[in-house]
């Protein structure tokens, strides 16, 4: 595991935007700052797969409040087409409206997330979706945390971490999303706010044996904009440093840690090289089956060339 400084306020380096539109972006934010110190890189053995952790790749498709009966029907059509890696994990989420429909018509080599689920067992709560529900109609994952769920609706850490430990005791797995506003990495605090969010689930769930960490710098969600790979694989490093001191060097190992934030087909393969990243959440992009299939194979980069 690439050794990560804890020390925040000393330890800024420039923020680098990948963007299609790379002109207005460098121009826009080139004098942001993170405060996340370069991990050091570590050699890996020729053919094997360039992961920190032990788990195996993960990649999720959040389809979000898109689609309609006619659109996913294409989309299913294409991703029961493609042709996947076999060494990963691959889940989507659709609307809530859609999951039967998707999940009669998908292959089983995909498995079904929701999107959002209610903090404990079903009743008088217009407008939320039970974990008995979501169980009920085949789902195997749910994505919490979420920046849409955080600063759109308003759900606060700890609402988050208890919505998380009811699914988990409940048999479903848990996409835990954390990550930085702007503000936040302008100002140095992109460790402070992913270790509290990390917290807040730590404090309330069972079991890390059924999460994945989606770590989704709130930036770089649908605007274009993507962490460097070493950007990313600096976050992604210290949060598998904080689960190794906080929780235990087994869950850290384990659990894998995946990033999200304008991900596409042009940009996986690079990301997916980076020793600390274990997958992708993707959003935008996994509308659009090839190129969904495209992120998901990018494992492949993982791969050294024996």
């Amino acid at each position: 595991m690439a050794a990560v400084s804890t020390s925040l306020a000393s330890q800024l380096s420039p923020l680098r935007f990948s963007s299609s539109n790379s002109d207005t972006s460098h121009s826009l934010f080139h004098n942001v700052h993170s405060q996340i110190r370069l991990a050091s890189s570590r050699k890996v053995s020729r053919g094997v797969v360039a992961m920190a952790g032990s788990g195996k790749f993960f990649v999720g498709g959040n389809w979000k409040c898109n689609g309609t009966k006619e659109s996913i029907a294409k989309l299913v059509s294409d991703l029961n087409n493609a042709k996947l890696e076999d060494d990963v994990d691959v889940v989507v989420a659709p609307p809530f409206v859609y999951i039967e429909q998707v999940k009669s018509s998908l292959t089983s080599r995909i498995e079904i997330s929701a999107q959002n689920s209610w903090v404990s067992k079903g009743g008088a709560f217009t407008g939320e979706i039970s974990v008995e529900q979501l169980k009920d109609i085949g789902c195997k994952w749910v994505i919490l945390g979420h920046s849409e769920r955080r600063h759109v609706i308003g759900e606060d850490d700890q609402f988050i971490g208890k919505k998380a430990a009811y699914a988990l005791s409940e048999g479903l797995g848990v996409i835990a999303c954390i990550g930085e506003l702007l503000e936040e990495r302008e100002a140095g605090k992109t460790f402070d706010v992913c270790f509290q969010q990390l917290k807040a689930y730590a404090d309330a769930v069972p079991s890390w044996d059924s999460i994945v960490i989606a770590y989704e710098p709130v930036w770089a969600i649908g605007t274009g904009k993507v962490a460097t790979p070493e950007q990313a694989q600096e976050v992604h490093a210290a949060i598998r440093d904080w689960l190794k001191k906080n929780v235990s060097s087994e869950v850290a190992s384990k659990t894998r840690i995946i990033y999200g934030g304008s991900v596409n087909g042009s940009n996986c393969a690079e990301l997916a090289k980076k020793e600390d990243i274990d997958g992708f959440l993707v959003g935008g992009a996994s509308l659009k089956g090839p190129e969904f299939g495209t992120i998901v194979n990018s494992v492949t980069a993982k791969k050294v060339a024996a």
